[in-house]
């Protein structure tokens, strides 16, 4: 069994709470359904969101999905002027027993654009 590190974005119309909540969902939701684990072979979880995003952290919503024994940490994006605007980031380091190549990272809406190579 090998750690991985897993990657996914999405991008949010608007900076509202239970908006947040569901998108954030939905993004930790498609990570586990992509990738060959669940939440028992999660190790840590680092949550950013851009600077313009402060209704309420991320990892409240990972909590409300059960994953409340897995560590978890929210930060702020490096403001850098011109950079999409409205996104939730993740890394998931996961125990997966697949080589890194086969990991699969999660871009959801608008948040595409930022990695469309490895975009699922």
């Amino acid at each position: 069994m090998a750690v991985r590190a897993v990657r996914g974005a999405t991008q949010l119309d608007v900076d509202e709470r239970e908006h947040l909540l569901a998108s954030t969902r939905e993004l930790v939701t498609a990570v586990l359904e992509a990738n060959p684990m669940g939440p028992e072979d999660l190790i840590s979880v680092v949550f950013t969101v851009t600077p313009d995003l402060r209704s309420e952290f991320p990892a409240v919503a990972a909590r409300e999905l059960g994953l409340g024994d897995v560590p978890l940490l929210c930060c702020t994006e490096i403001d850098v002027p011109g950079a999409m605007p409205r996104v939730v980031r993740l890394m998931a380091h996961a125990e997966l027993d697949v080589p890194r190549a086969d990991v699969r990272h999660v871009y959801l809406r608008g948040a595409v654009a930022l990695r469309r190579d490895i975009a699922q």
